[in-house]
């Protein structure tokens, strides 16, 4: 497990000066734009402005913190009010953001497309992420990972050794594999994303 600490980590600014980002993490570590197959990030929005576009990029969007936003995506609307809703599409799409009543905190999943899938989870209280059975087979050339990230109070992890009794406080993270349960407790909203990738095989990437 890999327990991934708000604070210390670097902004990057968007070129537009709409917002910055903040990568929570990425897989491989330290990968590329063009090199990730998964990232995760928090980025505060301050402004509307287009979105850049990403060829072979699914994405998952949920707005963590503000009032909201609304996104054109291909020339159709989607309002996004209030927090803790995930909403889903494609990186590669015409896309433009239009804030609802001021600056809005969002969580961002990008996945490579043919090369990861995901799920996004928003919880509250008490919460068992418990391995499914296809997250627990040993399925060749698949890895199937869990990011816990805490969007606002305290959550409480408990589970195999070393989750037992780790805390995440605001924008704090753990990552962990998918095929290990792992039951939450947050007085706030933590949000569940559960990661399969395709890795190479026989020397052979796949997708």
């Amino acid at each position: 497990m890999r327990v991934l600490r708000a604070a210390g980590r670097t902004a990057s600014a968007w070129s537009n000066g709409g917002g910055v980002t903040r990568e929570i993490a990425a897989a491989p570590p330290g990968a590329g734009w063009d090199a990730f197959d998964w990232r995760v990030s928090l980025a505060e929005v301050g402004r509307d402005g287009p979105y850049s576009a990403l060829p072979g990029v699914d994405r998952v969007l949920t707005v963590a913190e503000g009032a909201g936003l609304e996104l054109t995506v291909d020339g159709v609307r989607h309002v996004l009010p209030g927090p803790y809703r995930p909403f889903a599409f494609p990186g590669d799409a015409t896309t433009a953001c239009r804030l609802l009543d001021g600056p809005v905190i969002n969580l961002n999943v990008m996945l490579r497309r043919g090369r990861s899938t995901a799920t996004v989870e928003t919880v509250r209280g008490r919460h068992a992420a418990e391995p499914r059975p296809a997250e627990i087979a040993q399925t060749p050339g698949v890895r199937r990972e869990r990011l816990v990230v805490a969007l606002s109070g305290r959550t409480a992890l408990n589970g195999p050794a070393p989750a037992t009794g780790l805390t995440l406080e605001r924008h704090d993270a753990a990552l962990l594999p998918a095929d290990h349960g792992v039951s939450l407790r947050t007085d706030g909203v933590a949000a569940v994303v559960t990661l399969t990738v395709r890795t190479a095989t026989a020397g052979t990437r796949t997708g």
